[in-house]
């Protein structure tokens, strides 16, 4: 780094939300023309379960990119009830999957076909610990008795230490953790496990969303917690811990969807996703620890090797600025605006 500029190796996304038709379209560019990879999530309608389900998928966002676009998405597979382990290996050997998600069922968006009882995946669980197939999990349980501030912890208790003890060879990735309870659990791993963290996450706290009045768009899913867990992400994120890495969880939702009297949960963040996570890093005077986070320390652990080629950062140039909204279809999508300024910008390594 030399004064207000930075040059780190091109960074990954291990968790983002690309949709399908329009939406795609009208988003895929923003996290292609930054990231060289990202773990593509499942949770279509229908969702994403078998391999040849992710390859026509796959198909539809590369038909999505410019031609020749060297962004690759990595596919993973959505855990069901009766997913089928030997499909679900063949999967991860031919290539096809990077990984499976769990989503407990009616967590989150489109989590209805989830995982309603841990009991009846345990064979595929048995047997992507003995191929090393990696398990992302969104860390919250559905329990209507368990206040949604508490899901995370409480999962992590019931459900994610159990089932890591039962399969002690599993390697498992806790998804856009939000609490220090997360934090200390994944501190306290005696390996296989790693956690993705979000730029909002270490950005805004759960005042965020009634900052003025209810605010829509910084409603997210887990949704954001007290300052002292937003403090214990960030000081995480920052730490050089390579178990943390980053994960946008950016997750698009059409401005309808999100202002009405059941709004969706989902932060859009992808155009300035890095610049947010910059700016978390200037802060924390941990400028050295970026590349790290960002471009490293998820690729280490889905054994790949980072990018090859670099991104530059500038802070306070005014070069580009994403948006307020992105138009899709008869509707927009709106990006993520934190309540602080953002004043880093990409500057060069755009795609």
């Amino acid at each position: 780094m030399t004064g207000e500029r930075i040059e780190i190796v091109r960074p990954d996304d291990w968790h983002l939300h690309l949709r399908d038709g329009a939406m795609l379209e009208a988003i895929v560019g923003f996290s292609a023309s930054v990231f060289g990879r990202a773990i593509v999530m499942p949770n279509l309608v229908p969702p994403v379960r078998t391999p040849a389900e992710a390859e026509a998928y796959l198909a539809r966002i590369r038909a999505a990119l410019p031609d020749g676009h060297p962004f690759e998405p990595l596919m993973t597979a959505y855990m069901t009830d009766d997913a089928d382990p030997d499909d679900i290996g063949a999967g991860f050997e031919n290539g096809i999957f990077r990984a499976v998600k769990l989503y407990p069922a009616g967590a989150t968006t489109n989590s209805a076909f989830g995982v309603t009882r841990m009991e009846a995946i345990r064979p595929v669980l048995a047997k992507m610990e003995r191929i090393g197939m990696p398990l992302l999990v969104h860390g919250e349980v559905v329990d209507p008795a368990v206040d949604v501030f508490d899901r995370e912890a409480v999962y992590i208790e019931r459900v994610l230490d159990p089932m890591r003890r039962d399969f002690p060879g599993l390697r498992v990735v806790l998804e856009h953790v939000t609490t220090v309870e997360a934090v200390d659990y994944v501190r306290a791993a005696d390996g296989g496990l790693g956690a993705t963290i979000t730029p909002h996450h270490l950005m805004i706290d759960r005042n965020a969303i009634f900052r003025g009045g209810i605010r829509p768009h910084m409603y997210c899913l887990p949704v954001a917690k007290r300052e002292r867990h937003r403090l214990a992400l960030r000081a995480a994120a920052a730490s050089g811990d390579s178990r943390f890495f980053l994960g946008t969880d950016s997750a698009p939702h059409p401005r309808r969807d999100k202002e009405t009297d059941c709004g969706c949960a989902g932060i859009f963040n992808a155009p300035n996703a890095l610049q947010c996570v910059a700016q978390v890093f200037d802060e924390e005077g941990a400028f050295d620890r970026l590349e790290g986070f960002v471009s490293r320390a998820g690729a280490e652990f889905y054994g790949m090797e980072p990018n090859s080629d670099r991104i530059v950062l500038e802070k306070g140039v005014g070069s580009e600025t994403p948006g307020e909204a992105v138009t899709v279809g008869d509707d927009t999508v709106r990006v993520f605006e934190p309540d602080t300024p953002v004043s880093w910008r990409i500057v060069s390594g755009l795609r």
